[in-house]
């Protein structure tokens, strides 16, 4: 078995929260100290790590992030090496992202090139957020790339591909909470009290309006609520609800106008279900965009590689704090294609792990032709 595959699947069972990634950076830690002393340097931050690999005549860094948090979830794989913490996955294929990460390091680290390399393996990036703590930090201000990379797994491509394209490619995205407290009693004399889970279902149904009528058609917006508390038994009218969800946008400018519009909404709902109402915006991550230059040169070089084949893909709406380090450093990240049934976030997520080895070949032939221009 490929030890890069072999870590990943140790990696797989230690899924943690983020900013609580005590066990996989120790193991990160533990691993990197087994490489030739002297070729590199290693500096904790939080719960992550920045490692650079000092390059044999510099005169530039490259930037390499792989994140390496898990997710609130309880596996459904059966997989031999399955989560052991209960309730925690890598649902969204860090532990592929750290295990190359490392394939790629350990090459370098025995095969030195010209240039630095700077390694960040970067805590809380399904949540809180730790690229826009990481990016200001003392380390990188000290050891800041002049470009920067990152890869995040694909399950609809297939094992062999890379999905690029140069500008936008994630969306900005916004946590979303809504908290309703009105007045509650029995459910024999609804006209005493207000009742907060009709106000939260109006809430819900009036949000859905913004996308369709305040957002320009040209453009593309969601609302997501994805979770709803509110009640304690059958014949109590709630007196509390509580909406969680998500705001994503392709532009900056409609971020900014879809917060205005649900604010505007939620006044709304103040007045007239008589309740008091509180909005968190939560996290907000800066939409990932691709440096133009850089991204062509790299997809010109994946059509002129045997290793890889090159899909020009559209941009998602999906979210990655990682836009936070493109908005200062010019990089980009791609999709690298895994071939799973079911896709990130998902209890039963597992992706082929013969893209491990091929994405540290390519990844690491990458590297050798970036320092040799």
């Amino acid at each position: 078995m490929n030890p890069f595959v072999s870590i990943r699947r140790e990696l797989h069972q230690i899924p943690e929260l983020g900013f609580q990634e005590f066990k996989t950076q120790a193991y990160l830690f533990n691993y990197l100290s087994t490489l030739p002393e002297g070729r590199m340097t290693i500096k904790k931050w939080e719960t992550g790590l920045f490692v650079k690999v000092h390059g044999l005549n510099p005169t530039k860094t490259i930037g390499y992030r792989a994140d390496i948090d898990g997710l609130p979830i309880t596996e459904e794989t059966d997989l031999p090496f399955c989560s052991t913490h209960e309730g925690r996955m890598h649902a969204c294929g860090h532990d592929f992202h750290m295990s190359i990460a490392l394939g790629v390091l350990t090459f370098i680290v025995n095969n030195p090139i010209n240039d630095d390399l700077l390694f960040i393996f970067q805590p809380a990036e399904e949540g809180p957020g730790g690229a826009e703590p990481m990016l200001k930090s003392e380390v990188m201000q000290e050891w800041k790339p002049d470009m920067i990379i990152a890869l995040h797994i694909a399950p609809e491509y297939p094992v062999g591909t890379i999905a690029i394209k140069e500008g936008l490619l994630f969306a900005n995205t916004s946590e979303l909470f809504i908290d309703l407290k009105g007045k509650g009693g029995h459910a024999a004399y609804p006209h005493k009290t207000n009742d907060m889970i009709v106000a939260a279902c109006a809430l819900v149904s009036q949000l859905q309006t913004v996308i369709a009528r305040n957002v320009d058609p040209l453009d593309s917006a969601v609302i997501t609520i994805g979770k709803i508390t509110s009640g304690t038994v059958q014949n109590i009218i709630a007196e509390r609800a509580r909406l969680e969800g998500t705001i994503r946008t392709l532009s900056a400018e409609s971020m900014v106008n879809v917060k205005k519009r649900v604010e505007a909404i939620v006044k709304g709902i103040e007045v007239g279900f008589e309740c008091e109402a509180n909005i968190d915006f939560g996290c907000m991550y800066h939409q990932v965009y691709n440096q133009e230059t850089l991204t062509r040169e790299f997809m010109n070089y994946i059509e002129k590689s045997s290793e890889m084949s090159l899909y020009e893909c559209k941009e998602a709406m999906t979210g990655e704090d990682f836009g936070y380090m493109l908005k200062e450093i010019p990089g980009f990240m791609f999709w690298l294609g895994v071939s799973s049934d079911y896709g990130l976030h998902h209890s039963k997520l597992n992706p082929n792990e013969n893209a491990i080895e091929q994405a540290i070949q390519f990844i690491t032939s990458y590297l050798v032709f970036k320092d040799k221009k």
